[in-house]
């Protein structure tokens, strides 16, 4: 719990949680740390990484899609849960289950889970930082950048390279433990990719769409940038980003629960 809090407490004086963000990461690090250290690890090394991300280019990203996205900078509780919060139930599982099969895909779940939280924030931070023309996952049509549901060819790229990356240093800092085939690392990459698609599908699908009655622009916030009370426009009212961020994660780690569903144990 000590070495959680002062990870937490550090990313806060940085400006990278707000304080409901350092409370709920001080859990889910207390909980992941529990499990091994090399699952607190993981779980720190995709957050300096998404976080400097974040950082990179931030003036430009924060001019060409501002005005769209829900929320921008200190990650808040909500944020936090949404991305970690399947990774330390999946730690839970694996200090309730032991080195046993089922420990063990519960490994599986929780680097897929991670995987498929960094495979959606680096596609959205490489994708508005080097631009490109979003266009919707499900038309085809140009939509502005920001947009939910909007894709670009830098954004599935950066959507490969997150959940390749917390897929491999899965392998040696979680799933070396456990009694799995040394290269199942792949599954949580592919299923960490599979969970960000999820993630874009959703937000063109059925995201909450708000529109600024003043500007008349399209829009996630409640408040537009003018300072105007915007209006809903579409979409499901409670399926917020969080929500959105949350499902995808889930969609990831139930890969390989069916996965350990249709092949059963080893004999």
């Amino acid at each position: 719990m000590l070495a959680a809090a002062g990870v937490a407490l550090a990313a806060r004086r940085a400006g990278s949680l707000s304080s409901s963000g350092a409370l709920a990461a001080t859990v889910v690090g207390t909980v992941a740390i529990a499990a091994g250290w090399g699952w607190g690890a993981l779980l720190i090394g995709y957050f300096v990484a998404s976080n400097a991300l974040t950082r990179l280019g931030a003036a430009a990203k924060a001019a060409r899609t501002g005005a769209i996205v829900e929320k921008g900078g200190a990650r808040d509780a909500w944020q936090v849960m949404a991305n970690g919060g399947l990774f330390a139930l999946a730690a839970l599982a694996r200090i309730a289950l032991g080195a046993t099969w089922h420990g063990d895909i519960a490994a599986l779940v929780g680097a897929s889970a991670l995987a498929a939280a960094a495979s959606d924030t680096w596609s959205t931070e490489i994708g508005s930082w080097l631009g490109g023309a979003p266009r919707m996952i499900t038309t085809g049509r140009r939509v502005p950048a920001g947009t939910s549901g909007g894709v670009t060819l830098w954004g599935f790229a950066g959507a490969a390279l997150g959940a390749l990356a917390v897929g491999a240093a899965a392998e040696p800092l979680v799933l070396a433990q456990a009694d799995l085939d040394p290269n199942v690392w792949l599954f949580a990459a592919v299923a960490g990719f599979c969970g960000a698609l999820v993630d874009s599908l959703l937000g063109a699908l059925v995201q909450s769409r708000r529109r600024c009655p003043a500007c008349d622009a399209l829009t996630e916030r409640r408040i537009h940038d003018c300072g105007t009370a915007t209006v809903r426009a579409g979409g499901w009212a409670w399926m917020t980003n969080d929500s959105v961020n949350f499902l995808a994660t889930l969609a990831a780690a139930l890969l390989p629960v069916l996965m350990a569903w249709w092949a059963g144990p080893p004999c």
